[in-house]
């Protein structure tokens, strides 16, 4: 059976996911009575609430021509949001050509460009698909004029530029080259395929070599490798060692099992041939961008180069009054170990251990990366204690800090965009670009330090009343920005411990917003609301009103109404923080406090600070 290996690659909803959903459907992967949940393949749970891809994932489909010739396609969906990069510079070793998915009213976005910048590097020939035409603010022919002028500016080779082109509605399951067609089948894709992906060039005498770039692990079966067999073929209980980059062996052992993939399943099978992808188990300690092969093989294997984080948190053991009420996992060994394996299959992901070995420092992508992990962590019982991201600034050649910039791709109605430019201005952003975008938008493109960009999405939210869309993509390491203006209002601080009262809180609602609500537990150094001036201020949140045997004057006490407190999701917790401040997490709460809980230790810390 001919072999095609092919991932799709496109901006954060864009239609990746769906547009798989309707392959499954037309080649026959499905039965026709199969219950199969929208978005297959987004399948772990948060990707499901989120509706964007954080993992990258392989599946596999058999296509039969109109000559009854049958195909198997390996299908790789891919993250589109740039925090989650990583995953996708080591997908593009396994694959022989790339499906670019555009949005017929977005076009090409700053995601678009990172990866495709990368497949193009690698050498692999793009088939474009201008997905959503079915929109009512389509512009077709202008995306596809943007996505020839992005592939010049990413120095594509001649024979790149002449990509083909199809146009289609995934949620619709139809492609066509007919940029009027609005009905159909995807059948045009599958040929498309068929005919512009090259078959993998691999030599299948060659001993057997596979380079690991997923890895996963299974109750039963233990470490998961999953890649592509780069040459040879590998049996069952094949003897098989590990090697490092520079072709050293980390370990040796058994294939104990193979799988390759059929639609949303993993099979067992006998043996596998150079250049499907498939899952290995029976190794222990080889994890991703190590080269498993036969014994006879010393010589590593080329991985990709992933690009250095660029933001990193603190995370520490959870040190409040309230730790280890709500979760089972508290002691910094757990922590430790729980890192330890997520930077082992993330390698976008980098640890460090303070000295104090209470606390981790974690480098990755950005703060939605992180934030995943959080969640992740927080689901699974972790309790910890978050600081505020911080980016990492480098030197360069002749002993100046530099710090890493962003390109940011701004929606807005025309209305707000005199206020964003302002705000961006304000944090240091560059002005790169404006122009209209239709149906009285503006895209505004700026080029801004990393370090202004931190917690800047709520307000950007609230200035363009919901309705703005930022993008943003790490572009490069620049000049130092000097200092840049955080948060503006200081915060209401609890000086005690005990339970809110709506006595109490009444009054401090004329004080600036409350972030708790009447009967909430709380404890001396917890946040408990924003003061509507710059300096934060202690206050008494749990004060109740004296009772006596006498009655009010008016013959009646007046009620209280407090307005709903604000409760923030953990990326608004994280990016509202200031550098003296922490997030507590844990399965149930989202809570904020000072690093310091005790007042007299807040004064020192900040004299200290000063003095520094």
């Amino acid at each position: 059976m001919d072999l095609r290996n092919v991932a799709i690659i496109a901006h954060v909803d864009h239609g990746k996911t769906t547009l798989v959903d309707q392959l499954f459907r037309q080649s026959g992967t499905f039965r026709d009575n199969q219950r199969v949940e929208e978005r297959a393949m987004d399948s772990n749970d948060l990707e499901k609430e989120r509706g964007i891809t954080i993992l990258a994932k392989p599946t596999s489909i058999v296509w039969k021509g109109a000559d009854g010739k049958e195909t198997r396609i390996n299908i790789v969906d891919t993250p589109g949001h740039a925090d989650f990069g990583g995953e996708v510079e080591r997908i593009l070793s396994m694959v022989d050509g790339v499906i670019l998915l555009v949005d017929s009213s977005e076009g090409a976005m700053p995601q678009t460009k990172f990866v495709t910048g990368k497949a193009l590097a690698l050498g692999l020939r793009p088939i474009v698909v201008v997905n959503k035409i079915d929109r009512a603010d389509e512009r077709t022919q202008e995306v596809l004029d943007e996505v020839f002028d992005l592939f010049v500016s990413l120095d594509a080779t001649d024979e790149q530029l002449d990509f083909p082109v199809l146009f289609a509605s995934g949620r619709n399951g139809y492609a066509s080259e007919d940029p009027l067609a609005r009905s159909g089948t995807l059948t045009p894709l599958f040929e498309k395929i068929v005919e512009h992906v090259p078959a993998p060039d691999v030599d299948v005498d060659a001993p057997f070599t596979f380079l690991v770039t997923l890895l996963d692990r299974d109750n039963f079966l233990g470490r998961i490798l999953t890649g592509r067999v780069n040459s040879g073929v590998v049996k069952l209980n094949q003897p098989i060692h590990a090697l490092d980059d520079a072709g050293n062996v980390i370990e040796t052992g058994r294939a104990s099992k193979l799988m390759s993939f059929h639609g949303l399943e993993r099979v067992p099978v006998e043996e596998a041939r150079a250049g499907d992808i498939i899952s290995l188990a029976g190794l222990t300690v080889a994890t991703v961008a190590n080269t498993i092969a036969d014994t006879s093989v010393t010589e590593a294997l080329h991985a990709q180069p992933i690009d250095p984080p660029t933001l990193s948190m603190r995370f520490a053991v959870n040190d409040s009054p309230m730790a280890g009420r709500e979760g089972s996992k508290v002691t910094s060994r757990m922590i430790r170990d729980r890192l330890e394996r997520e930077a082992e299959s993330n390698v976008a992901i980098k640890i460090t251990e303070s000295e104090d070995r209470d606390s981790f420092e974690v480098a990755g992508r950005g703060e939605l990366q992180l934030g995943v992990l959080i969640e992740t962590m927080r689901r699974e019982g972790f309790e910890l204690g978050i600081s505020r991201p911080r980016v990492l600034f480098r030197e360069d050649e002749n002993g100046k800090r530099t710090e890493p910039y962003e390109t940011v791709v701004i929606d807005v109605d025309d209305e707000y965009s005199g206020t964003v430019v302002d705000k961006m201005n304000q944090r240091k952003g560059e002005l790169t670009d404006m122009r209209p975008s239709g149906g009285g938008k503006t895209r505004i493109t700026f080029s801004a330090p990393s370090r202004g960009l931190i917690g800047y999405h709520g307000e950007f939210l609230s200035d363009t009343r919901g309705t703005g869309i930022m993008n943003r993509l790490f572009e490069k390491y620049g000049p130092h920005k000097g200092n840049i203006e955080g948060r503006k209002n200081g915060v209401l601080i609890s000086n005690g411990a005990g339970e809110a009262n709506s006595y109490a809180l009444g009054p401090l609602e004329e004080r600036g917003i409350l972030f708790v609500g009447h009967g909430e537990t709380l404890y001396e150094g917890m946040i408990v609301g924003e003061n509507a001036k710059t300096d934060d201020l202690e206050v008494n949140p749990m004060k109740a009103k004296q009772l006596t045997n006498f009655r009010a004057s008016g013959g009646k006490d007046d009620a209280i109404r407090l307005t709903p407190p604000k409760k923030m999701t953990l990326e608004q917790a994280i990016a509202y923080i200031d550098d003296d401040e922490m997030v507590e997490v844990t399965p149930k709460s989202i809570r904020l406090r000072k690093r310091h809980l005790d007042p007299h230790e807040r004064k020192r810390a900040k004299r200290s600070a000063e003095a520094a």
